[in-house]
């Protein structure tokens, strides 16, 4: 545990309070009452001081980062809920003495919890992996002892301790809450923390109370016209720096503040919450409640009945307890794991997606909508040059051609360490050619109080005057132009409509001066605009066709501005249904939200809460949620969401909280994992149906022949070798290939659907196994005369209409055509030859079998003709009337 900052990033207290979601922003603290609180200076600690503090504080990490042990993972896979099921009924096997029954359920409880544990464990191991790709070292300035010069050295980012002077470059990480000392051209990413696209320029003066930053560069709390709309906020303070952000461009010294718990990423994490159930997790605790009430109530009724209309006790129990595992579905952990460790493998291995939950592949395969953020996702972080138009709206590429030569020589003059975001724009675009044929004089680096920046230049052939130009914000620009009223209005109503259209404008305005005068941005004459648009992501628009193709609707969630959310959307032929802001949002009620949430493309101006809240309306509407996020203010929508995804350089404790890691922030991936969770969900349904419906129909069989019989209608060790041969075959289901129309649509596990289809074909299937009695009368000439040759005669037919169970439901009537046989219909005939042969064959005897006469073969040939007739028409029916099940 942390001991607490010895100064907290706002107001020096008397003692280290607990951090408070919405801090106040007075009093803010002077830099020398930073240093006096976290006794330092500007020269750094000492070797002595910084070993003291790390005791104090510990290591600079933050918490609850470590992997579950491969223990705890089995403990946790031991909880699930068909294993509960399966438990019950081990535990009843072992109360009556049917130690065999026990010994198969307990074995296969035990392979289940391995097989999900292990691919936990290795999708836990393979996420470590990626965390070793995360720069883990900070230059820091530390001294011997008081009386010894600082030296500058790298050290692990784990040993920074309060008080410690750090210096930051172009790509650093920030390692932990810092305060500036001083800065040169720095500028901050911080989508991080507040989902701001572009880069927010930092200073070491005191606190800026109006949060407002340089317009015409976009930067947060700016939109694309320039107009401030952020506020103030902690995030907005120019001489504050904090974890999980970055450096864009320029350098720093900084002390830091807070490390490890106490700084604001950590917070942040910690305020997120135990994530609820998912898709997933909830449709399997809905099944298994069902299974759960029929496997307990199943054998008491069958002792009642027995004794009330046969006189039987408790000789009855062991029966009971048979039908009551022939209910329950006990190979489905075994397949459920399997199917999604298979799906879960091939991403691995062929797409670079780590899935470190399994449940979350059938999740994403359930999904139909994709909360995403703009920026990193559908565009990459940098602008791209859109047009250059003149005074009159047409276009001129001489517009760029000053606007290039603005931002070169600013780099030069000015000796900034690299371009900002919009100059390297320009620079990309601009011919190199022109941009040599000036000689620079000076410059005037971009301000964010003037927001614009002028450089003077020589013009070749013009000796004795030079050209000044000045770009930036238009409103700014157009303020220094000699223009009528009337003019600058209009330029003005230019600038906000392409502004207005999603773009970033800049203005460009020149002068001539005589050489040797000081630069004034006065008197300048109007140039033309320059517009900017974010640059796309080259695969996000075939990716997002895709996923629409399987039914995912995506939605953007994003805290820019919404012109340039909705101009991002158009650019990728999302058609955008509408738009929310967050101040319209605030205003809504949950109910509202949930109506308005599902017709609504693009969320504008998010926080993190409203990112949550939008999340949580969408489930509440019946949507299946998936949510790609990559920074700490990701993290409360990326556990509330159903499953949540993060690129492997999200932010660390965003990446260990989400169910799938992918290799980049690349949409394609997202659609190659909702395939394999279509494949591993589509073929979990299939055995669920297929499984739950064939013993639902074989219990109510055998139910009623108890009751119609004077012995009983099979043995109960005739009923679990059934049982295990039956589903020995249904293993089947974790290698199939299920048709392509399966991979179009969310594979919703939906608990009354699946209820209502077993129902159904159970129905269908208890009144196949009933005609067998006929069969068997007719074929023996009275039932009652040869009880071994009734069960030989009902285990075979059993095993042959579960077979063709297997093969028609898993095929259905749109699917049986064009198909090469798979292993569902393989494993199918296996069960069909063991229901054959094995009466007659040596091992039938010692089961109570014994061989059947050729007769019935015949019978019961047509009473699996008629059978299949009835399944091919209930399901072609019931395919008709609504979506499969899965």
């Amino acid at each position: 545990m942390s001991a607490g900052p010895l100064l907290p990033q706002l107001a020096p207290p008397l003692k280290a309070p607990e951090f408070t979601p919405t801090p106040t922003l007075t009093p803010v603290p002077t830099l020398l009452e930073v240093l006096r609180g976290l006794d330092a200076g500007p020269r750094g600690l000492t070797e002595g001081q910084a070993e003291e503090r790390l005791g104090r504080f510990g290591e600079n990490r933050v918490p609850d980062t470590r992997d579950p042990s491969w223990a705890r993972l089995l403990a946790r896979s031991a909880r699930d809920p068909f294993t509960a099921v399966l438990l019950c009924l081990g535990l009843v096997s072992a109360a009556v003495y049917a130690w065999g029954t026990a010994s198969v359920i307990l074995l296969l409880v035990a392979v289940s919890c391995v097989l999900r544990a292990s691919g936990e464990h290795r999708a836990d191991r393979s996420t470590a992996g990626l965390r070793r790709l995360v720069a883990t070292t900070v230059t820091v300035q530390r001294r011997a002892d008081e009386d010894t010069a600082p030296a500058t050295r790298e050290i692990p980012v784990e040993e920074l301790v309060p008080g410690d002077v750090v210096r930051l470059g172009p790509g650093d990480l920030v390692p932990a809450d810092v305060r500036l000392l001083r800065s040169t051209g720095l500028t901050v990413h911080q989508a991080a923390l507040t989902g701001e696209s572009a880069p927010v320029p930092k200073s070491a003066g005191e606190s800026d109370p109006t949060g407002t930053g340089p317009t015409g560069t976009d930067t947060a709390g700016t939109d694309p016209a320039g107009t401030d709309t952020a506020g103030t906020g902690v995030f907005q303070q120019p001489h504050l720096c904090f974890q999980g952000t970055s450096v864009a461009s320029g350098s720093a010294t900084a002390v830091v503040t807070a490390t490890g718990a106490d700084t604001r990423f950590a917070a942040a994490h910690r305020r997120t919450g135990k994530p609820p159930a998912t898709s997933f997790e909830r449709s399997v605790q809905g099944v298994s409640w069902i299974l759960i009430r029929f496997a307990l109530l199943t054998p008491p009724l069958v002792l009642m009945a027995n004794a009330a209309l046969r006189g039987r006790g408790l000789e009855t129990l062991p029966f009971a307890v048979a039908v009551a595992v022939g209910l329950t579905p006990e190979m489905l952990p075994v397949l459920v794991t399997t199917c999604l460790a298979r799906g879960a493998t091939l991403l691995a291995r062929t797409h670079d997606v780590i899935v470190r939950r399994l449940p979350a592949l059938h999740d994403i395969g359930a999904m139909d909508v994709l909360c995403v953020d703009k920026t990193g996702t559908l565009t990459q972080d940098r602008p791209v040059v859109d047009r250059a138009v003149n005074a009159e709206g047409r276009d001129d590429p001489e517009v760029l051609r000053w606007a290039a030569a603005a931002a070169w020589w600013s780099l030069q003059l000015a000796d900034l360490p690299a371009p900002d975001a919009l100059d390297e724009a320009l620079l990309t675009t601009a011919d190199e050619d022109a941009l040599m044929a000036y000689d620079g004089v000076t410059a005037l680096p971009f301000d964010p109080a003037r927001r614009l920046a002028t450089v003077v230049v020589r013009t070749p052939g013009r000796l004795g005057t030079h050209t000044l130009i000045t770009k930036g914000a238009a409103e700014a620009v157009l303020e220094r132009c000699s223009l009528p009223d009337e003019e600058r209005t209009r330029l003005r109503a230019l600038a906000a409509a392409q502004a207005a259209d999603g773009l970033r404008v800049l203005a460009v305005a020149t002068a001539e001066r005589p050489a040797g005068t000081r630069p004034h941005e006065r008197g300048l004459t109007f140039r033309g605009l320059v517009t900017l648009r974010d640059d796309l992501v080259p695969t996000a628009a075939e990716a997002l066709a895709g996923l629409a193709e399987r039914g995912v609707t995506v939605k953007v969630l994003t805290g820019d501005h919404p012109g340039t959310a909705v101009r991002t959307c158009r650019d990728l032929g999302i058609l955008v249904a509408g738009v929310l802001t967050a101040d319209r949002l605030d205003t809504l009620t949950d109910p509202e939200l949930t109506e308005l949430a599902s017709r609504t493309t693009v969320f504008a101006r998010c926080t993190p809460e409203h990112k949550t809240r939008i999340t949580r309306a969408l489930q509440t509407g019946g949507h299946t949620v998936g949510f790609l996020g990559d920074g700490v203010n990701d993290l409360p929508a990326l556990r509330t969401a159903d499953v949540g995804l993060a690129p492997r350089d999200a932010a660390g404790v965003t990446r260990d909280d989400a169910d799938l890691v992918l290799a980049g922030k690349d949409l394609t991936a997202i659609g190659h994992a909702v395939a394999a969770g279509r494949h591993a969900g589509g073929n979990i349904a299939s055995y669920l149906r297929i499984t739950l419906s064939s013993n639902l129909g074989n219990v109510i069989a055998m139910l009623s022949a108890g009751l119609l019989l004077p012995f009983l209608p099979m043995l109960p060790a005739q009923v679990l070798v059934q049982n295990l041969c039956f589903d020995a075959a249904q293993l089947a289901f974790a290698y199939d290939r299920p048709a392509p129309s399966a991979l179009r649509r969310p594979t919703v596990l939906e608990p009354r659907a699946l209820l209502r289809f077993i129902v159904g074909f159970g129905a269908l299937n208890a009144v196949a196994d009933l005609a067998t009695f006929g069969v068997l009368a007719f074929a023996l000439r009275g039932p009652g005369d040869d009880e071994a040759l009734f069960h030989s005669g009902w285990f075979t037919e059993n095993l042959l209409t579960q077979a063709v169970v297997m093969v028609l439901l898993s095929l259905g009537a749109r699917g049986t055509s064009g198909r090469r046989p798979g292993p569902v219909t393989w494993s199918a005939a296996a069960l069909a030859a063991t229901g054959l042969f094995l009466p007659m064959s040596a091992l039938g005897a010692p089961l109570g079998l014994s061989p059947l006469p050729g007769v019935y073969y015949g019978l019961l040939a047509a009473v699996l003709t008629l059978y299949a007739a009835g399944l091919m028409t209930a399901r072609a029916r019931q395919e008709r009337r609504s979506p499969p099940v899965a």
